[in-house]
């Protein structure tokens, strides 16, 4: 398990424990057997477990595929195959970020394909049903069996403007869809009671985010399937409402955070009234996106879920009779979801040394159904990481997560330290974790270290932490970056000519900010993130178009503090080498943020990269393509810093440099 202590000088010992007949080499140039291909081997993304009577379903993500992701079907006796014909893919577009993109009624899969955003009905003979018409978009379906319909979160995209986000019904005797509720901006997990009759779902509207503040509503479903009667329930300023479900017996419960931290409520419909079934500094939940799903009910009169406490997951059940939390022991430091019929439990978890896998808890065990990746590195290559918390320049905890170099055949120069890759993660309220990345390994193995930070902002640490970041995203997240490097560095654990930062989409954002700010950097990576904060405003998706409004400030009233923290109006602060990596179809974070920020370094004369990838969205879902980012962002690294890395790369084109 991970160790949650702060790290100290001792822990200097781990750079250089590689064990006897070692090599003495460079930092960054150690020779690796995990390569940028092998992060890609037989690898694939796991998420969206259904149950199905006596079958289990889930969706792979395939590199080795372009990207596609494939609904994989195992039955009652553990055969296991592609549940959707090759040259269809569930993935829904939604939101951009999609989940929720299908489900599994009797053997019937009901899944959106991305290439034409259409609903299909699949029962595993010939070729999918389209359900509905091109210019929509699906998530989030359930099966509404006495009406004969499904009921779905659409998003119309057949206007000019914003597109338009309703709760509808898809007739299945392919009459198409009717809308059943409109009027606010977003909507999100329809649940039906079992008798059919009552339909709860979730509501947010602009400025909002769907864990700042959101609404869950109730309405009678009628004898046509329309909607009647229909209220709010649940609805207080402030209060992020998640996952709404109902119990066997009719009983609604759902995750809220009224005290600050997610945690189970219930709603009483006799007596219209809501009452906590937990009151912990836990989080249960996350951040209530699409498809979530961190619990469900569980034998008799009890949950059972994953929280979050200081950046680990774990697993636990819930009496939903006085409240109690027993934690179940597991091997796992993330835990991203968790599904039961009741009897049988599944989970999408991860350890610090191995990747993401599915398994199912059995007698107090975990067995493992899928692995994204089958283990094939030795140990003794990977590095674990320690939690550490330290305090900023306000004195507020921050924590992150360290990984130290580690090659059981190399060493580095004596009285060297490595270098060091600051990791910032996206969202920018989401989070990084412990779980095993074989792509962190590539870097440790071969001589870096990387603190990998969960800054003010971050979700898991309770509401507070998170709003740190309300009005001062581009200060905050770099504050505390620096408190990283300035701390890493006291204790002797970083060489300050050695300080890396890489991060992708709104962590590529700080990377900019930070070397617009700091000369601190010997260079910098940054996956489609963000340099012009006003562009991005008038140019983003729906669902984040006004999420700057609490994170900075809004147009028109605020575009002088939008343009004070754009990267791209402080050039004079830039000097540090940037290689930057862009998805073209990205519609989250379109390619003219990455052009722009190029072009202006190239004419200013700061060593810059630049390559964009055609085909990729907003992060990169093609082999060829997260091989190339890797190693070219070695490449970089090992010119900028003088060492030559180990193995066959690519080379790279870097303007404005000569070394």
């Amino acid at each position: 398990m991970i160790k949650k202590t702060l790290l100290t000088v001792s822990s200097l010992t781990l750079l250089s424990a590689c064990g006897d007949g070692t090599t003495e080499a460079p930092y960054g140039a150690w020779e690796s057997p995990i390569t940028a291909e092998l992060t890609t081997e037989n690898a694939v993304g796991l998420r969206s477990v259904r149950l199905d009577g006596d079958d289990l379903y889930w969706i792979e993500s395939r590199p080795e595929e372009g990207g596609r992701r494939a609904i994989v079907k195992m039955d009652a006796n553990g055969n296991i195959a592609d549940a959707i014909p090759a040259d269809y893919s569930s993935r829904t577009r939604v939101h951009e970020y999609g989940g929720g993109s299908y489900f599994v009624d009797n053997g019937t899969i009901y899944f959106s394909n991305h290439r034409d955003q259409k609903l299909y009905r699949y029962a595993g003979e010939g070729e999918p049903e389209a359900l509905t018409q091109e210019g929509y978009r699906y998530a989030d379906c359930i099966m509404d069996a006495s009406h004969n319909q499904l009921i779905c979160v659409q998003e119309d995209h057949t206007m000019e403007g914003e597109p338009v986000n309703t709760l509808v019904s898809v007739a299945l005797d392919g009459s198409g869809a009717r809308s059943l509720f409109s009027g606010t901006d977003f909507v999100s997990s329809p649940a039906l009671n079992p008798a059919g009759d009552t339909l709860v779902w979730i509501t947010w509207d602009h400025p909002n985010m769907n864990w700042d503040d959101t609404k869950m509503w109730m309405a009678t479903v009628n004898e046509q399937g329309s909607l009647s009667g229909t209220k709010t329930v649940v609805e207080r300023a402030s209060l992020s409402v998640q996952e709404p479900r109902w119990t066997a017996n009719g009983d609604l419960y759902y995750i809220s955070d009224p005290m600050g931290w997610w945690n189970f409520q219930t709603f009483d419909q006799l007596d219209e009234e809501t009452r906590s079934i937990t009151r912990k500094e836990l989080e249960f939940g996350k951040s209530g996106a699409l498809g979530a799903h961190s619990w469900a009910f569980y034998g008799d009169d009890q949950i059972i879920t994953k929280y979050e406490s200081e950046g680990t997951s774990h697993l636990a059940t819930v009496n939903l009779t006085n409240g109690s939390v027993e934690e179940i022991e597991t091997p796992y430091v993330s835990i991203s979801k968790v599904y039961s019929d009741g009897e049988r439990v599944y989970l999408l978890g991860a350890t610090t040394t191995d990747a993401t896998e599915i398994a199912e808890y059995v007698d107090g065990e975990f067995v493992s159904v899928k692995k994204s990746q089958a283990k094939l590195v030795d140990d003794a290559f990977i590095s674990v990481p320690e939690a550490i918390t330290f305090p900023n320049q306000k004195g507020e905890p921050v924590h992150a997560f360290y990984y130290a170099p580690k090659n059981p055949n190399f060493s580095g120069p004596d009285g060297e330290l490595p270098p060091t890759i600051v990791r910032l993660h996206g969202g920018p309220t989401g989070a990084t974790s412990a779980a095993f990345r074989m792509s962190r390994q590539f870097w440790t193995s071969r001589g870096f270290a990387i603190i990998d930070i969960n800054y003010g902002g971050s979700t898991g640490y309770g509401r507070a932490y998170r709003e740190r970041l309300r009005g001062m995203w581009g200060v905050v997240d770099i504050d505390d970056t620096k408190a990283a490097l300035d701390y890493l560095t006291a204790e002797g654990l970083a060489d300050p000519e050695k300080l890396l930062i890489a991060g992708g989409s709104a962590g590529g954002y700080s990377v900019l900010v930070a070397l617009s700010q700091h000369d601190i950097f010997a260079a910098g990576a940054n996956y489609y993130g963000i340099s012009d904060l006003e562009v991005l405003y008038r140019d983003t998706h729906k669902y984040e178009s006004r999420y700057l409004d609490s994170l900075i400030g809004k147009l028109p009233e605020d575009i002088e503090l939008l343009r004070e923290r754009s990267p791209i109006y402080h050039l004079d602060g830039f000097s540090s080498p940037l290689i930057t990596f862009q998805g073209l179809l990205d519609e989250v974070v379109p390619p003219n943020q990455s052009e722009l920020i190029v072009e202006a370094l190239r004419e200013k004369g700061v060593p810059v990269a630049y390559y964009p990838y055609e085909g990729e969205y907003h992060g990169f879902g093609k082999k060829e393509n997260i091989i190339h980012s890797l190693e070219s962002e070695l490449v970089f690294y090992g010119k900028i810093l003088g060492f030559e890395p180990a193995g066959e790369l690519p080379e790279i084109q870097i303007d404005n440099f000569d070394g």
